[in-house]
Parts: C-alpha cells; sequence; structure tokens
C-alpha cells in the first residue's frame, strides 16, 4: 500500500491568476467539512521568511541577480518549513500554501536562466520529504494576468518577454515526470468555476466526497 498523500497542496502560476482567493475558498470548504486548516505564502509565511519577503518584492525588477533571489528564496522557504509548515503537518492540519519550489524552478531558473539542476538539488536538500501531496497550477494567458495583476511588486513590472517565459515554465512543469502531483487549472475562467475545478482535483487526490 502506498503511503498516504501528505495534506499539504500548493497553488502555482504567473501573475494575476487568482491564487490568493482561491487558497481562501479551498480553506473555507475544508473548514466547513470540518478540517483544521493552515493557509500559508511563499515567499514569507513565518516571521523570518516574511522579512525576506520584504526585499524580494519591493524595489526595481533588477534589484537582486537571479542567484542571489534563488539562495533568498531558499532561505526563507527553510525558515518557513521548519517554523510554519512542518509542525502543521505534525499537528495533523491541511497546509495550502501560495507558492513553493515550482515557482523557484519557473521564475528563476526558466525566466531568469539559473541552471535548472543546480535549483533542483537545492530544492532536494531544503524541502527533502516535504513535499506537497498536490500542486494546482493555474494558466491563463499573459495578457489577461497582467491586466488583472496591480504592478506593485517587482515581479508584475518585469517584462512581457518574462512572463510569456513564465507561463510556458508552468505548462513544461505541470507535464514533468518527476513523480510530483499536479493538476492544471484553466483560471480564465470565473471564480466560482475556478473553486470547482480546484475542489474536484483535491477531492480527487485525497478520496474526498464532493
Amino acid at each position: 500500500m502506498s503511503a498516504p498523500r501528505a495534506r499539504f497542496i500548493v497553488f502555482e502560476g504567473g501573475e494575476g491568476a487568482g491564487k490568493s482567493t482561491q487558497v481562501q475558498r479551498l480553506a473555507d470548504a475544508l473548514r466547513a467539512r470540518g478540517e483544521d486548516v493552515r493557509t500559508t505564502r511563499e515567499p514569507g509565511g513565518s516571521p523570518g521568511a516574511e522579512t525576506i519577503r520584504d526585499l524580494l518584492v519591493s524595489g526595481e525588477a533588477e534589484r537582486w541577480s537571479a542567484e542571489t533571489e534563488a539562495l533568498l528564496i531558499n532561505a526563507a522557504r527553510a525558515d518557513h518549513l521548519d517554523r510554519t509548515i512542518r509542525p502543521a503537518l505534525a499537528r495533523g492540519q491541511w497546509v495550502i500554501c501560495d507558492r513553493f519550489a515550482d515557482s523557484t524552478m519557473a521564475y528563476q531558473g526558466y525566466g531568469m536562466g539559473l541552471d535548472r539542476a543546480w535549483l533542483e538539488a537545492l530544492r532536494k536538500r531544503v524541502v527533502g520529504d516535504t513535499e506537497p501531496g498536490l500542486t494546482l497550477i493555474f494558466d491563463l494567458p499573459v495578457e489577461v494576468g497582467l491586466g488583472r495583476a496591480i504592478a506593485s511588486q517587482r515581479y508584475e513590472k518585469m517584462g512581457r518577454a518574462f512572463h510569456d517565459a513564465l507561463r510556458a515554465a508552468f505548462q513544461d512543469i505541470a507535464k514533468s515526470k518527476d513523480g510530483r502531483n499536479r493538476v492544471v487549472i484553466d483560471a480564465v475562467t470565473d471564480i466560482d468555476d475556478v473553486a470547482r475545478q480546484v475542489f474536484a482535483a483535491v477531492a480527487s487526490a485525497y478520496g474526498l466526497k464532493a
């Protein structure tokens, strides 16, 4: 018998995909069923990681080199895992996270050109066996996402070519044969339909009744 799937769900995708709204919708749906849920985000999710987040999302688009960004993000991730995610999972909570390690591969690997094998090795070192049980990848055309985004953070200010590369990256990651469980969500449709897609994917992965 295979090991039970970790109750650790990650939402991924480009800018303006509506992930934050759907994180809350899923958390509310699970809580309505009596489940104990912890929502969190990356970069951030713990006091130390939130301090690093401030460094990453503010300032000009060229503030950091790709390698410096990747190291900062993984430092934040290590603290987030140690102080928030792993303790919550140990308590039996569901953990729903807005972004995780696939974003690092998409943004700093595909988007900024860092060596992907190095990023994968860094992921394995930091994440260890605390991999998501399910990753939901929100897909929508770049122009739609950027039209929804506020353009208040560094990544939203980066050029169209970067965001085109991001969408292609997440589509490629979704097809990966690395054994990690990923489902693509059509994020173009209305909020309620996206929520239905999300819950259907979660119900299928975890054996919940719709």
